[in-house]
């Protein structure tokens, strides 16, 4: 039996941020970065909501937010008491906030309402009962998934992405590209989720290349803001793999950026992954749907294409085809390849890749990369 929930309420398109103005007499805490609290988006958001409301921030939010970024977020919560918990930023920001919450709930907070705002396009975050927490002290990037993670709203306001810069915005598009084929592929993937994956990759391959060559062509970038939200909420439900398991670790031991380092990993992944008949015939279905190849082709000639295609992408948006590209040490890397490998066999997505992977062969796709 599959089950699938919507949790979220998600509001998408220009002008998502009205719906702040239902707000009234609410305590509102909204977390995010330095950054974002003295931005004109920060602005953007404040102006939509009503001067009946108290509002406060919290701001210590770096990337990857390490445990005691949370700990810190409880107790600056404690004092505030919220009503209203505002997520606003990138990946880090939600994900801190969401594990701010899930902890403050345990030891009886009280939030009535949980608010997303994405700034990037990429984590899918707004929509998932998945957030990331890293353990600086031991190079580990921690995934922890419950349903109380997801939160009440999701505001999909495309003019917050507008200024994203175009290394970023090929970052995290390509996390999005990664959520959906791992979605796709994952043991927990149904019809419901395929669905979802086969159209977030099909909007990611048609306009992130636009959304990186002209930031502020508001097409793309609403259409990449729906691609990463309908990423999200694929594999929140179907599960990731072994990209994902092995990009933990890069970001946690090489300190690269999460999409980054799912790109490196892309094709190689999908390579190993092709050895399953049915994880094979998934690729080569979506390399057809996305007009990679045409519906007569061998499966193995359309995974073919799907690599070259997503290897050409990466090319298009200026991204590292490997680690040294990225002036990393061979050695450092050598030096913490044995701990990458072992800490991805214990990460959580791992166990919905489709096809089994062992040490020997993550230490193999990792030195694929270097």
């Amino acid at each position: 039996m599959a089950i699938f929930t919507v949790k979220t309420r998600i509001h998408s398109g220009a002008n998502s941020l009205s719906w702040l103005r239902t707000l009234h007499g609410k305590r509102i805490w909204i977390v995010c970065d330095g950054f974002l609290a003295g931005s004109e988006n920060l602005k953007m958001v404040m102006g939509e909501i009503a001067p009946d409301n108290t509002t406060a921030l919290f701001t210590d939010i770096i990337p990857d937010p390490p445990i005691a970024t949370v700990i810190a977020g409880i107790t600056a919560m404690e004092k505030i008491q919220p009503q209203v918990v505002i997520g606003f930023g990138g990946g880090s920001a939600l994900d801190s906030a969401k594990a701010i919450i899930f902890f403050g709930r345990k030891q009886g907070m009280t939030i009535e309402t949980f608010i997303a705002i994405p700034t990037t396009s990429g984590t899918g975050s707004e929509v998932t009962s998945a957030c990331v927490i890293g353990d600086p002290s031991a190079h580990v990037k921690y995934p922890l998934f419950d349903d109380s993670l997801y939160p009440d709203i999701a505001l999909l306001e495309p003019r917050l992405v507008m200024s994203v810069p175009p290394a970023v915005t090929a970052n995290t598009g390509l996390d999005v590209l990664t959520h959906a084929l791992e979605a796709y592929v994952a043991t927990g993937a149904t019809d419901f989720t395929d669905a979802l994956a086969e159209k977030a990759m099909r909007l990611v391959l048609r306009f992130l290349p636009q959304a990186y060559r002209d930031g502020r062509q508001s097409e793309a970038r609403e259409k990449m803001h729906n691609a990463s939200t309908l990423a999200g909420m694929a594999f929140s439900q179907a599960g990731l793999g072994l990209n994902h398991a092995i990009a933990h670790q890069l970001g946690g031991q090489l300190h690269i950026p999460h999409g980054l380092a799912n790109a490196l990993l892309l094709c190689h992944v999908i390579r190993y992954n092709s050895r399953d008949k049915i994880a094979r015939a998934k690729y080569a279905r979506l390399s057809k749907l996305c007009g990679l190849a045409n519906f007569q082709s061998m499966d193995e000639y359309c995974v073919a294409k799907l690599i070259n295609h997503l290897s050409n992408l990466m090319q298009q948006l200026n991204m590292a085809g490997t680690l040294t590209a990225l002036n990393i040490d061979r050695d450092r890397i050598l030096s913490v390849t044995e701990a990458m490998a072992a800490a991805a066999l214990r990460d959580a997505t791992l166990a919905s890749n489709p096809l089994p992977a062992g040490d020997a062969e993550i230490k193999g796709i990792i030195c694929a990369i270097i």
